[in-house]
């Protein structure tokens, strides 16, 4: 802990970075969302987007500055790689967006593709930030960039299942008729098919969820647990199919990531991170609950899981493992 100190107050002390400056690297719905939410969060003072179509990056910020009079002086502008050596956080968002009927995992080979070119000129610059990873699939993204940008593990963060783990409270305190902020649980694995509701964990303010559930008079505790996670795991194709893609929602998880970064909250998330021996898992990158702070990924918390859940966990991990292995 005393080196982790030293280490964010030797960053923190570094000239290099701007602490108040983000870039977006893709513009599309996801990147405008992500820039349009953290134009009013107020955690940065400085803005660049860049994308393949640099009248694409351009429009989006103008269109967005225009808002800044009912939110707060910000710098919004398009930039090229160069603009982004001194950002404290670089989202990656660029990709190819999901069509109806598509995994995210069917999408793998498009986006490393288009990783191979972006990396390498992140990897050129002298960047001193975290590296936030948004596009699908997002744990091999992670892993491919962690391996391609040269940055510290730690520092190479994938948006994971934040996004998926408040579907699971929404969908919990929406079916007790409770305060979702209230629910404590994650989703673990996989951004995906695979992911695991770390139900032996789940609880309503201390109150383990199934003896909640009891008090609001549910029962049949399995077959809502399955068609709880079924909701979750199944709403972005859902959104997908209705409205071709899904923004909003994670524009919000990364921006609440950005103040886990920003504001050195030390909080708890459950990121996209490259695995070296946690839970008896290596190199391969899935998402856990993290410590997430001003230097990225501190340490991974190791909550109580069943056996179930950990033979999830391994077959999740495997999944993803053998689709590296084709890249």
């Amino acid at each position: 802990m005393v080196q982790s100190s030293s280490k964010q107050q030797r960053r923190k002390g570094d000239d290099r970075m701007n602490q108040r400056k983000v870039a977006v690297i893709g513009c599309g719905f996801v990147g405008a969302a992500t820039a349009f939410t953290l134009m009013q969060s107020k955690l940065f003072s400085e803005l660049v987007l860049l994308d393949a179509n640099f009248d694409k990056a351009d429009g989006e910020a103008k269109d967005i500055a225009h808002g800044m009079p009912f939110a707060g002086p910000m710098k919004i502008y398009a930039g090229e790689y160069k603009d982004i050596a001194d950002a404290a956080i670089v989202i990656v968002t660029a990709g190819a967006n999901q069509k109806p009927g598509e995994t995210r995992l069917d999408l793998v080979h498009k986006n490393v593709a288009i990783y191979e070119k972006i990396m390498p000129q992140i990897a050129a610059l002298d960047f001193q930030g975290i590296l936030l990873i948004v596009s699908n699939p997002v744990d091999i993204l992670t892993y491919v960039a962690a391996k391609l940008s040269g940055l510290p593990k730690e520092r190479v963060i994938g948006s994971g299942t934040v996004l998926d783990t408040a579907r699971l409270k929404y969908e919990l305190g929406r079916h007790l008729s409770v305060d979702n902020r209230s629910v404590h649980s994650f989703i673990i694995g996989e951004h995906g098919d695979s992911e695991i509701v770390a139900w032996s964990s789940t609880n309503v303010s201390g109150i383990p969820v199934h003896d909640f559930c009891e008090m609001r008079g549910f029962y049949n505790h399995d077959t809502a647990m399955e068609e709880i996670a079924s909701r979750v795991k199944n709403s972005a194709y859902d959104i997908i199919q209705k409205k071709q893609a899904t923004y909003y929602g994670i524009a919000m998880s990364v921006k609440r990531i950005c103040e886990c970064i920003i504001r050195d909250e030390k909080s708890i998330l459950p990121v996209s991170t490259v695995l070296q021996g946690a839970y008896g898992i290596e190199d391969v990158a899935l998402s856990m609950p993290t410590i997430v702070g001003f230097d990225g990924v501190e340490t991974h918390v190791p909550i109580s899981l069943d056996q179930k859940e950990r033979e999830k966990l391994e077959q999740s991990a495997t999944t993803l493992k053998e689709l590296i292995k084709e890249l």
